[in-house]
């Protein structure tokens, strides 16, 4: 008998009933905490997947804390969790604990895949390492996330997003060239090792469908950043050359960057031969294409030419213009986009044409927050339901995984296990 989907409104509905997305089927444990993990997790959860998310009953994932938080922070409602705990089922489980252990492996019997982002040997240590799991169930997918992966002389290392950030070099490359690196604005990160942990995830289960055995699925947070360096690596390894911060500038293709307007600033990236020309035109002075100095995108490449005589004449141009009007100038045929705040995004009817900002219950309230960015034209994503309290569908999932009653559970909660 399948579980039970949570639905938009949060309760739970049939089967019947349920949308069914494209991994409609699929039965994923998380027993991770904070982000990397649980974006993982959530994406699966978006498209149909039936994510349990595990936690313990005395100390559950910490990211319940973080803000911002609806109806105040008293009420431990946040919507950084919901965030990345949406459409998931909620159960509590102590895995210190005898009867913990026993009835991880009774889950593990079910599912399809596991996800942990615990330091490499954690598992094993508590006696439920892959190893242990896949005498279980030898199909399990054994998804594990850390910050320097479950190989090699930093293995054991704790790890957190900036980790993954500094010791991936990607921190190092970020900020102005006379001002100290500075980290990615956003937990990149994390946010990377949850996506590839998503892919190879899916990867794996491939080979499964395919009639192969399961296996573990081994994603460093050193290894996601290092890979989002674009060509740093190349440059090093075969010119020597060390990336270091550019600010807003590209290594070598320019113009493309920054550059301030009426009210802001814009992303102008017309380096070809034809953007240029076309821009040129569009400012009323085809003339400028045709200069010797700068007639050709090799010329325009030059740090010193594209400083001294490529961006005076971008930023006479820009200057009065707002970004609103520069868009509409540019429309389908320049390279140009306003670099535009979070709240102006957010209403960004675009954005609203892609269902990118979507609503998800929190409590009494509908917070809206990132949507699905994965668009399949016959199964998309449709609902978003609440993340779930700390064990909520204890009785559900219990009940259908590993067949316990209402007395079988109320005995494991005495025991602590639940």
């Amino acid at each position: 008998m399948p579980l039970d989907f949570p639905s938009a409104t949060g309760t739970s509905c049939t089967p019947a009933d349920a949308p069914r997305g494209p991994l409609a089927g699929l039965k994923v444990l998380d027993i991770t905490r904070v982000v990397a993990g649980p974006y993982c997790a959530m994406l699966l959860a978006d498209l149909g997947a039936t994510v349990i998310k595990v936690e313990h009953p005395d100390d559950p994932d910490y990211a319940r804390t973080f803000p911002p938080f609806v109806a105040g922070e008293d009420a431990g409602l946040s919507a950084f969790f919901t965030q990345f705990n949406r459409n998931k089922l909620g159960i509590s489980l102590n895995m210190k604990t005898e009867e913990g252990k026993a009835l991880l492996k009774r889950l593990v019997r079910e599912v399809d895949v596991l996800v942990e982002n615990f330091r490499p040997g954690t598992m094993e240590k508590l006696g439920l390492g892959y190893e242990v799991l896949r005498l279980e169930n030898p199909k399990l997918v054994y998804t594990a996330i850390s910050g320097f992966g479950r190989t090699g002389p930093n293995s054991s290392r704790p790890a957190f997003d900036n980790t993954g950030q500094a010791a991936g070099g990607l921190w190092s490359m970020n900020g102005y060239a006379d001002r100290p690196p500075v980290r990615v604005g956003t937990i990149i990160g994390d946010l990377a090792a949850s996506l590839y942990a998503a892919i190879g995830t899916l990867a794996a289960l491939r080979v499964v469908e395919k009639g192969g055995e399961g296996q573990v699925v081994d994603i460093s947070q050193q290894d996601s950043v290092l890979s989002l360096t674009e060509n740093a690596v190349v440059r090093y390894t075969t010119k020597g050359e060390v990336a270091t911060p550019l600010g807003s500038e590209h290594p070598f293709v320019r113009p493309y960057g920054q550059f301030p307007c009426k009210d802001g600033y814009v992303f102008f990236g017309g380096y070809t031969d034809k953007f240029w020309r076309l821009t040129c035109q569009m400012f009323g002075e085809p003339e400028v294409a045709a200069d010797p100095a700068i007639d050709t995108m090799e010329k325009r490449f030059d740090p010193v030419v594209a400083e001294t005589r490529v961006r005076p004449i971008l930023e006479r141009w820009f200057s009065t213009y707002t970004k609103a009007e520069l868009e509409e100038m540019a429309g389908d045929t320049i390279p140009l986009s306003a670099i535009k705040t979070i709240a102006e995004v957010v209403e960004d009817p675009h954005i609203a044409a892609r269902e990118m900002i979507v609503n998800v219950p929190l409590g009494a309230e509908m917070v809206r927050m990132f949507g699905q960015p994965v668009k399949l034209s016959a199964t998309p994503a449709t609902t978003f339901a609440k993340a779930p309290d700390v064990g909520e569908h204890n009785a559900l999932v219990y009940g259908d995984l590993a067949g316990l009653s209402a007395e079988d559970l109320a005995r494991l909660a005495d025991q602590g296990a639940i």
